[in-house]
């Protein structure tokens, strides 16, 4: 449906971001933050101790569960869940980084052989692995219907299911060539009054600090904390590196805000890969 090139250039700005993102990571602390031993403007090791492990140009959790999306899906035609459930379980048991509650629930659930196979988790970091979807999907309904599912298998919750259908729709209203701030507006009155008040109050929040904002609204990982913050990203920033640091800065769950943002933002017809700073390509993944 979309210039494969393009589409490529989303999944790798999704990963880049995460990585960049790695060095600060789940860190919360304000006086933590301020004096971490991170170069902002290189990929860092993982500061946190959920990452103590991972090293400059490795993912989080996230940036690899979208990495074995992408292996998987680049070859096919189609997205099938139960062939993708399969897929995703067997990298699972052998996976040395981080399990989250909504990993383990969901391997409990395939077990159990129950469908949706989704944990009850409202994460918003789920969202940001949607790029690799766009490969195999030859319509905008299709793409909507593949996100639903893909979500399904390991965040069967409301909060996260309407996060990723407004941003999976927000994605594709910039990518036919509408502006981010237009594409906001038009796709939230499709949506409650509670994603209305995100894309409001993220909007409203454009000209004010970026560490301010994000620690208002919520720098943790349900989606009534990211969601406002991704907006004040995507409001405010017309430079991808920029975003990134700034972003990064604030703590939490950086890679969460900074995958959705990015893809959105790379998405725009004015943007493309160049934008990404050639020392942050440096990533442990290849994407062709």
């Amino acid at each position: 449906m979309y210039d494969g090139k393009k589409v490529k250039e989303l999944i790798l700005v999704s990963l880049v971001a995460d990585s960049y993102s790695l060095g600060a990571h789940w860190i919360y602390d304000d006086k933590q933050l301020a004096s971490l031993d991170i170069n902002w403007d290189e990929l860092n090791d993982a500061k946190a101790v959920w990452h103590k492990d991972k090293k400059a140009g490795e993912f989080t959790h996230y940036g690899d569960q979208t990495f074995w999306l992408y292996e998987f899906l680049k070859d096919k035609d189609t997205f099938d869940v139960e062939e993708y459930i399969s897929f995703w379980e067997n990298k699972m048991q052998s996976y040395n980084g981080y399990i989250d509650g909504a990993t383990r629930e969901s391997l409990e659930n395939i077990k159990d052989d129950k469908r949706p196979s989704g944990s009850e988790s409202t994460d918003l970091s789920v969202v940001g692995r949607i790029a690799p979807l766009l490969l195999v999907s030859s319509s905008k309904q299709e793409f909507l219907e593949n996100v639903e599912t893909f979500v399904k298998v390991t965040h069967n919750s409301n909060d996260s299911l309407k996060a990723a259908s407004f941003f999976a729709k927000v994605l594709l209203e910039v990518l036919e060539g509408n502006s981010i701030e237009t594409s906001l507006e038009k796709v939230k009155e499709g949506f409650d009054s509670q994603i209305q008040e995100f894309v409001s109050s993220g909007i409203s929040s454009k000209t004010s600090d970026t560490f301010t904002t994000i620690r208002n609204f919520g720098p943790a990982c349900d989606v009534h904390e990211g969601f406002a913050g991704v907006i004040h990203l995507l409001s405010k920033y017309d430079n991808l590196k920029d975003m990134l640091i700034c972003n990064a800065k604030a703590g939490g769950d950086t890679s969460a805000r900074a995958m959705i943002a990015s893809i959105i933002f790379l998405a725009q017809e004015n943007k493309n890969a160049t934008q990404i700073p050639a020392n942050w390509l440096n990533i442990k993944a290849t994407v062709v």
